[in-house]
């Protein structure tokens, strides 16, 4: 992980009187701004997703909304319009905070500026597939409504059923991240995959991304098992429909070890790993920060993650581990590091299917060595040229990376022909 530059953080303050919307400078009425735009602040390591509203009865006005931080519809101060340059300020505690950018096609990019500090930020107008564009289910949990998008066969079910859980990050239905150039569709190609074999899938957006953008729990708040209690309540769900024979649960890095436990608390008929770790996230992530940092900042890892094992808060963190140990983060990275995979994936009564790459460079095959030892009943695929993002990928990192942001390049060669080998010989599609 390289070291980082200061991180921006927004500090949310709810004013007991909002500041009222005004109309900016003169500009041309471009009524298409109308509406709702969907999209996020490119902060290094932790994108910021944002809904902005835009709205022009006589004068521009708007709100935005930061799901992750807690704020809902605050007014914006300002909102400029001139020809095709849009420009929005808001006002927390005396400091103007901007978003200047260019509209074309549908989209408002620029730049934010907040401290004297400048990211991008991109937003798209809607960003939220609607119920016309897709065959969305809903789920209630605890923590809001949930929205998932069902992939079907063609003709007439039942149907076997795979529920899709993404990866870490703020990662979408269909595999890609906003912290990600491009998109690489790596788990809609799945979807698709799984409808031409004739079974069914449903995919989810995670808490603050997509159709889910406003059920996002505060960073703060947030614990590994809310994941793991969306990927039961969606299980669940599934399991009481009458249009499927058989419920499965796939899931993607992070999505692996969600899955592996909502297996152990639902009747799931079969599972399978992709890209999934087979050590608990502090051994994989000393792992990863050991091989780029030394020294004092190394000593200091150590200090922080056995005082997040203790479940102790950790203050004065070096600006350089700020991306991974920030302080609203640290609660959800002591409960993610409960969970060893190899210890729950052990516990799993049902088929079992790992799947790893050899050009994956956030989780090496060895991972799905140790996940397949730890389950030797299970069954293991290794496909030397797939990357973490389930493309085949060249040795080098550089064009290995350019492939997150490809959604030409198919699946890897042997990744669908395996996963239905193994459904196959599991009686699943019965």
């Amino acid at each position: 992980m390289k070291k980082t530059v200061r991180i921006l953080c927004l500090v949310i303050v709810i004013l007991m009187v909002a500041a009222g919307c005004r109309d900016g400078e003169e500009g041309n009425d471009e009524t298409d701004l109308n509406g709702e735009w969907t999209g996020s602040i490119e902060i290094p390591s932790q994108p910021l997703d944002i809904i902005v509203n835009l709205n022009n009865d006589d004068e521009w006005n708007g709100t935005i909304s930061i799901p992750v931080q807690g704020l809902q519809d605050y007014p914006l101060s300002s909102i400029t319009v001139n020809g095709t340059d849009v420009a929005f300020f808001m006002e927390i505690q005396g400091q103007q905070i901007s978003f200047d950018g260019e509209y074309k096609d549908e989209t408002i990019e620029g730049d934010f500026t907040q401290h004297g500090q400048t990211f991008p930020f991109n937003l798209t107008k809607g960003g939220r597939v609607e119920e016309s564009e897709a065959d969305l289910l809903s789920v209630e949990t605890d923590e809001g409504t949930l929205y998932g998008e069902l992939e079907k066969p063609d003709g007439e079910g039942p149907f076997p059923v795979m529920l899709i859980i993404p990866g870490s990050g703020p990662t979408d239905r269909d595999g890609n991240s906003s912290g990600i150039p491009g998109n690489n569709n790596s788990l809609k190609l799945l979807a698709e995959g799984l409808a031409e074999h004739g079974i069914a899938s449903v995919r989810y957006d995670k808490r603050g991304v997509g159709n889910n953008l406003e059920a996002a729990i505060p960073e703060n708040e947030l614990h590994f098992n809310q994941f793991v209690n969306d990927a039961v309540n969606w299980t669940e769900l599934l399991e009481q429909e009458e249009d499927y024979s058989h419920v499965g649960i796939i899931g993607h890095s992070q999505g692996a070890l969600v899955g592996m436990l909502a297996a152990q608390e639902s009747n799931a008929d079969a599972f399978i790993s992709l890209a999934g770790a087979g050590r608990s996230i502090d051994e994989v992530l000393y792992g990863q920060l050991e091989a780029q940092l030394s020294g004092d900042l190394l000593d200091e890892v150590d200090v922080i993650m056995e005082k997040l094992q203790q479940g102790e808060e950790v203050q004065g963190v070096s600006q350089e581990l700020q991306s991974v140990f920030r302080p609203s983060a640290q609660s959800f990275m002591a409960s993610w590091m409960q969970y060893d995979p190899a210890e729950e994936i052990a516990e799993l009564d049902m088929p079992v299917l790992i799947a790893g790459g050899g050009r994956d460079l956030q989780v090496p095959s060895s991972e799905a060595e140790l996940l397949h030892d730890a389950k030797p009943d299970s069954e293991k695929i290794l496909l030397e040229k797939m990357n973490h993002v389930l493309k085949e990928a060249p040795e080098d990192e550089q064009n290995n990376m350019e492939t997150y942001g490809n959604s030409d390049l198919p699946l890897a060669d042997g990744l669908m022909d395996g996963i239905m080998v193994f459904l196959n010989e599991n009686e699943f599609l019965e």
